[in-house]
């Protein structure tokens, strides 16, 4: 039976926490014949992202349809105008809150079209192995007339699932603390148009003497606006945390490895200094502590995990602290063009997987969106 070790950060997301569960809506329905058939073809490139874990490694099993998918038909129209917080509190609870495998995939059928929820917990992967997986899933679902095109898609497309290739790791410290529960969560939204970021990026340059991207200047927008709307009282200190793909700058990794290849760089900031100062400023700050990557410096990371593992200090391997800053997460790059299962691409994607004092970075064609989670 095949089983793979997890890594140094998957031990990050052992207990279950922040799973990865987004929704997709499609103006014309889909059937679903095609996507089940697809989901059991993955099933063996894809092995872990089936599997079960258990004692610090992930579990080979035979796949089974009932423990990862099911269809719904609600009788009723899917409102896409519907507002932030309600198309969130209708659609949160529709996957199982415990899942046997490591991904589970609800279809729900409208009147109008079909939405699409799928969950994965985020010991399976990262938000770069989801849509990586759900683009292959995409393309094995929709027709063609091309003789072996479907399994030439699963040749070019074998993920590869080494998890501790840089640094050999087993994790065996038993069972983690269970992740704590959702609290009442309210969401706030912010949009700024593109052109506005750019116009940014020219000025903060030649003031700051610091070139920025667009990543820099919306998290400091974020950064600024938790801190002025939900600053704890009397917190002399906040921190920001950004995760980071390692992928294209680690060669051992490389553009197929699957599973968490992330490294949380968080920055401290004074209060203070937030409150007082330009977005401008705090763009610049962001960027400076951004640190370069390299295969000695996340060797190095990677070894600061195992010694807080060795030592049992596990609340130390949370991503980030809720109670002390916040964690700002960059979704503006989710590849939708190569989400098509056989109808065109979604109408409306919309993420459901949201953490206390957190904010993401959306987009569209003409707009940033910041969506604040508090």
């Amino acid at each position: 039976m095949k089983k793979i070790n997890i890594s140094q950060v998957d031990t990050v997301f052992a207990n279950g926490s922040y799973p990865i569960e987004m929704l997709f809506y499609y103006q014309e329905k889909l059937r679903t014949t095609s996507i089940r058939n697809a989901l059991k073809k993955l099933s063996l490139a894809f092995w872990p992202v089936f599997g079960k874990y258990n004692d610090g490694m992930i579990h080979f099993d035979r796949y089974k349809e009932e423990d990862c998918f099911t269809e719904l038909n609600f009788h009723r129209n899917f409102n896409r105008t519907d507002t932030d917080e309600n198309m969130f509190e209708s659609h949160r609870l529709i996957n199982p809150p415990i899942l046997k495998r490591l991904f589970y995939l609800t279809v729900v059928q409208y009147y109008n079209g079909t939405v699409l929820i799928p969950r994965m917990n985020h010991l399976a992967g990262d938000g770069y192995s989801y849509f990586y997986f759900l683009s292959v899933l995409s393309a094995l679902s929709r027709k063609s007339l091309i003789p072996f095109r479907k399994r030439i898609i699963r040749l070019l497309t074998k993920p590869d699932h080494h998890r501790t290739v840089l640094k050999d790791f087993r994790f065996s410290a038993g069972e983690l603390p269970p992740a704590p529960q959702i609290e009442k969560i309210t969401l706030e939204f912010f949009k700024i148009h593109r052109q506005e970021v750019r116009t940014w990026i020219k000025q903060i340059g030649p003031e700051f003497d610091q070139s920025v991207s667009p990543n820099d200047i919306l998290c400091a927008l974020a950064l600024k606006k938790m801190v002025l709307s939900h600053k704890k009282d009397g917190g002399n200190t906040f921190q920001l945390t950004i995760p980071m793909d390692v992928r294209r700058e680690i060669k051992e990794y490389g553009t197929k490895y699957f599973g968490n290849g992330l490294m949380f760089n968080t920055i401290n900031f004074n209060t203070k200094t937030i409150e007082n100062s330009s977005a401008g400023f705090l763009a610049a700050e962001i960027r400076k502590a951004m640190p370069g990557l390299s295969r000695e410096s996340y060797l190095t990371y990677l070894k600061e995990i195992e010694i807080q593992i060795t030592k049992k200090q596990f609340q130390n391997l949370r991503p980030y602290d809720p109670e002390q800053g916040c964690l700002i997460t960059n979704l503006s790059r989710m590849p939708a063009n190569k989400l098509d299962f056989g109808t065109g691409l979604p109408d409306l994607i919309f993420p459901l997987t949201v953490e206390k004092n957190s904010a993401a970075i959306l987009a569209d064609q003409e707009n940033y969106t910041l969506r604040f989670a508090y």
